[in-house]
């Protein structure tokens, strides 16, 4: 019987070919190795619009506020209910958040923006405003989706108030026990 060279070599050094060999990936399928897939964006379904003098316009809810909101180019002017940002809103924390989609997407101090701002509180106005803020953006520009996406501008929170049940004191505290 006649012997390669190699394994000639791995007689003489006392070792094998399965040892010298690392042990195979385990894989599912075909037995080829998986492919990473490209990271594709579907398709954004755009909420906002454009209104024939070209102003974007984009409605935002929270809880039970509701923010109309209107972007057009300009200097940066921001009013809320015919008052600037720093007058409506007096804490620097909701001043920054309502600034948040403009700041990602680098159109600060680049358009002037309009809000009708109706119903529920100050977080509530404030989380409305950040919403129809990044819709009418995102109908100005869609290629500005990715980074309002990734940022979590474009997701409506759903969290409500839960109603009061009865037979209880508020939605799910019941009223105090009395032993007799």
């Amino acid at each position: 019987m006649e012997m390669s060279d190699s394994t000639t070599a791995e007689a003489a050094a006392g070792t094998t070919s399965h040892t010298a060999q690392p042990t195979p990936e385990l894989t599912l399928g075909s037995g080829a190795p998986a492919e990473e897939a490209p990271k594709t964006h579907a398709a954004p379904t755009m909420r906002g619009r454009i209104d024939r003098f070209g102003v974007a316009m984009g409605t935002g809810r929270r809880k039970t506020a509701v923010a109309r909101v209107r972007i057009r180019r300009g200097t940066g002017k921001m009013t809320i209910n015919n008052r600037p940002l720093e007058d409506y809103f007096r804490v620097e924390r909701n001043r920054a958040v309502v600034q948040g989609p403009l700041e990602a997407t680098e159109m600060v101090g680049h358009v002037d923006i309009w809000v009708r701002a109706q119903g529920g509180g100050t977080t509530g106005q404030v989380g409305a405003i950040v919403l129809g803020i990044a819709r009418a953006l995102q109908a100005m520009e869609p290629s500005l989706h990715v980074r309002l996406s990734e940022g979590g501008f474009l997701t409506r929170d759903g969290r409500m108030v839960e109603r009061k049940k009865y037979g209880r004191k508020k939605a799910r505290r019941s009223f105090q026990f009395s032993k007799r």
